[in-house]
């Protein structure tokens, strides 16, 4: 998984999409902005239904992160304090400049959502990107990563992989973000035991059962809430309703994407419920809190840390 891989295509611009239909559903992925998916869709009788939000062109032109369907998240998720933290006895240090959000000065999710992906294999309904990245002061390991698309009639299969390529123990967290349209009455539905109640800047102060908890676990209209927290216990499945449109979805998830984001900002025409294994700034928090509450992990050199998550409309 290198620049320098048989087979493997580089994207030099955002017009090299690569596009996969199956049946009435359509995915388009962007690998030269951040290794995103730009647009999941159904398409019949020239009627477009939009499952996840697309990106538009002038955002791929612009190469507009925030703006896209969906990306990857690693190699940590959410923020990370001050972009600092000592593990396994080297420093993070992320430069200041990393995209921060509302949150201001935490940098967010990850390194591998701000590089240009490579194809390294595509067929109509099944396509693979992959990513080298070298040590460097800010993120001191070598580190390969891949996504793994595949799509048939019943949905979306992505299986986000990262693996240590240097000679010690390096942290990991894996997730995506995929955004979805927030539609009039929009319903979402999971199921987990606890939130994490956030400051100010969005950073993780206790973790508690809080009535948010309950609300979802029942199922909830999407503009009641205004979040960007995190979640334990996730049953791992998300049921999401657009009752105007007659149109749902199921997003599910495989171990290690034992915790639940939500990103519903009031007002907004999008949210976010994301997949992945770790919660913010974990790297800093693992002295205190335990895997259950945390979540990441510490890859050992040559060691690779998968995930597989899914989304499957119910039409």
């Amino acid at each position: 998984m290198n620049d320098n891989d048989e087979g493997a295509k580089p994207a030099h611009d955002s017009d090299d999409l690569v596009q996969l239909a199956a049946d009435a559903l359509h995915l388009v992925l962007a690998p030269a902005v951040g290794g995103s998916v730009a647009a999941l869709y159904d398409e019949q009788d020239g009627q477009r239904f939009d499952w996840l939000r697309p990106a538009t062109a002038d955002a791929l032109a612009a190469h507009d992160l925030f703006a896209m369907a969906s990306f990857p998240l690693l190699p940590w998720c959410n923020r990370l304090r001050d972009g600092r933290a000592h593990v396994a006895g080297r420093d993070i240090a992320i430069a200041p400049g990393h995209p921060a959000g509302p949150s201001g000065r935490h940098p967010l999710h990850g390194i591998g959502w701000r590089k240009p992906w490579q194809v390294a294999q595509a067929s109509p309904t099944r396509a693979e990107l992959v990513l080298s990245v070298e040590a460097d002061a800010q993120w001191p390991w070598r580190f390969e990563a891949s996504q793994l698309f595949e799509l048939d009639a019943t949905g979306l299969r992505c299986t986000v992989t990262l693996t240590n390529r240097d000679t010690t123990p390096m942290p990991a967290g894996i997730g995506h973000h995929p955004y979805f349209p927030h539609r009039a009455g929009t319903w979402l539905s999971a199921d987990t035991a606890a939130m994490w109640r956030g400051d100010r800047e969005v950073m993780p102060v206790a973790l508690e059962p809080t009535p948010e908890v309950a609300l979802l676990r029942e199922g909830v209209q999407l503009d009641v809430l205004d979040l960007d927290n995190n979640f334990t216990g996730w049953k791992r499945e998300a049921r999401i309703e657009w009752p105007t449109a007659l149109r749902a979805l199921v997003m599910t998830a495989e171990a290690p994407l034992d915790f639940f984001v939500l990103y519903c900002p009031s007002g907004a025409d999008h949210f976010c419920a994301e997949p992945v294994s770790q919660c913010t700034d974990a790297f800093n928090l693992w002295g205190r809190h335990g895997p259950g509450e945390l979540g990441g992990t510490l890859l050992a050199p040559g060691a690779s840390l998968s995930g597989r998550w899914a989304l499957l409309p119910q039409r």
